[in-house]
């Protein structure tokens, strides 16, 4: 087992050492987060240990105040650092639900989608929210390297705008749209910039050796082939470089790309209006992360775009970014109940919790890392370092390795921080175990928006062939 002799101090008190960020993105908890006089976390003004109580656990929690206020960041440092119209668009593939969608689109925020599903999703919260099918389709942009002929046709009946990202997606388009030729079908271009940036291979998107977009080289063949087909009404472009950057410099780099061929498709006669940056700016999931704040991320991106403009003395786009990670990540913590224990002297000692890869498959496939505490004991001395542990059947089901902690016993809660984005999203029902319920918590009220899954749930799609059944 490791030692923790040079940092006894610690505890989960610690987190709380230092003033939190007002950006949401550079906090490891949601900007509700304290420690109450139970000794207990409690985030959105409720005790989360009486949350798992309440709701059971695994649990997501999510904090509505924390969610808003990076929406709102957003929202507002576009108005403010770029002179021309803007929109923030929210990647819902990080987390796509109805009650997710509800609170972004309150905050005027619209929506990324790369799926027929997501589509789906997104335009059935909206209506729920009263918003009429024009309305919701405006805000709706649909992205995908390989959307079917039913995505595009379901993509097309909405009116929403169409990502391109390949010459087979064009000729769907401009065969689909020749069955209305009086209304174009309104799309943009994705290129790929050729921008490197330093984050996890498997989300690196604006290197040359990309699935997504068009290489720089086929851009002058496709901007021709486009301005030749009335069916199709293009825009606009869209570049995105990667996820949970830290650096300012690719996007900045980005803006004078895209300035450059906005400028070139111009010539082509493509009436562009639009230029749709990509998102990507990263969390701090430990300590040492670093990332800029939203504003700070906000600024250079558009500056970088106004910059680029004036030097072609070119008319300023609308400015469309899509983060995801950055307006929920921080804003949701996940609640587990420890339950067995197993020491392997002189090597480590294991805690299990009631969850694992199933809620959280990020570790096992990106080998990220998390920040945890106990949120019923949140002022305990660390005593020993563990390694917490999955409930399914893989010997690679680890959410964190070697983290110090309290001793624990069966019973305690551990929270895992920042899972907002990408764990509900690609959480599964491995080893048949049901998804966990989520609730939003806001001024000591806390809302259930997504139900735990039951046994029922998981076998409603099964069915015997006929020829099994007697």
């Amino acid at each position: 087992m490791l030692s923790t002799e040079s940092r006894p101090q610690l505890s989960g008190k610690h987190y709380f050492t230092s003033s939190p960020s007002t950006s949401p993105n550079q906090n490891l908890l949601p900007l509700t987060a304290k420690i109450n006089e139970k000794d207990a976390l409690e985030i959105g003004g409720c005790d989360v240990p009486q949350l798992v109580e309440q709701f059971g656990s695994p649990l997501y929690i999510l904090d509505e105040v924390t969610l808003r206020e990076a929406c709102r960041q957003y929202r507002d440092s576009f108005r403010k650092y770029y002179p021309g119209e803007s929109q923030v668009i929210y990647a819902s593939k990080a987390w796509s639900c109805f009650g997710v969608c509800a609170v972004v689109a309150s905050e005027d925020l619209g929506f990324d989608v790369v799926s027929g599903g997501e589509l789906f999703t997104t335009l059935n919260a909206l209506e729920q929210m009263g918003w009429s099918i024009a309305d919701a389709a405006a805000k709706i942009y649909f992205h995908g390297n390989n959307k079917s002929v039913q995505e595009l046709e379901y993509a097309i009946a909405t009116g929403c705008t169409i990502i391109v990202d390949n010459w087979l997606e064009l000729q769907n388009l401009v065969k689909l749209g020749a069955n209305s030729p009086d209304k174009p079908i309104r799309i943009m271009l994705r290129l790929t910039p050729g921008i490197e940036c330093h984050t996890h291979e498997y989300i690196r998107t604006g290197h040359l050796d990309s699935k997504f977009g068009f290489d720089p080289h086929q851009l002058e063949g496709v901007f021709t082939y486009v301005s030749q087909q009335p069916s199709l009404n293009c825009v606009g472009l869209h570049a995105h470089i990667g996820s949970q950057i830290f650096e300012r410099q690719p996007h900045q780099d980005l803006g004078g790309v895209l300035v450059e061929w906005f400028e070139k498709g111009l010539t082509y006669g493509l009436p562009l209006t639009e230029l749709n940056i990509g998102g990507g700016l990263g969390i701090r999931y430990t300590e040492s992360d670093d990332p800029p704040s939203i504003k700070e991320w906000v600024k250079a991106a558009a500056q970088s775009v106004v910059k680029a403009c004036e030097a072609r003395q070119m008319a300023l786009p609308k400015i469309i970014a899509e983060p995801g990670r950055s307006l929920i990540g921080t804003a949701c913590i996940t609640a587990y109940t420890i339950g067995s224990r197993k020491v392997v002297p002189e090597i480590r000692t294991y805690i299990a919790v009631d969850g694992g890869m199933s809620d959280n498959p990020r570790p096992i496939t990106y080998q990220s890392q998390y920040r945890v505490a106990l949120a019923n004991k949140m002022s305990a001395p660390y005593q020993e370092t563990v390694t917490v542990a999955g409930k399914h059947c893989e010997s690679g089901d680890i959410l964190i390795k070697e983290t110090p902690l309290p001793e624990t016993e069966a019973g305690d809660i551990l929270v895992v921080m920042d899972t907002g984005a990408y764990n509900y999203s690609m959480a599964s029902n491995y080893n048949r175990l049901p998804r966990p319920a989520a609730v939003f918590v806001n001024n000591g009220e806390a809302n259930l928006f997504l139900q735990r899954e039951t046994y029922v749930d998981l076998t409603r799609q099964d069915c015997l062939p006929t020829r099994l059944l007697k």
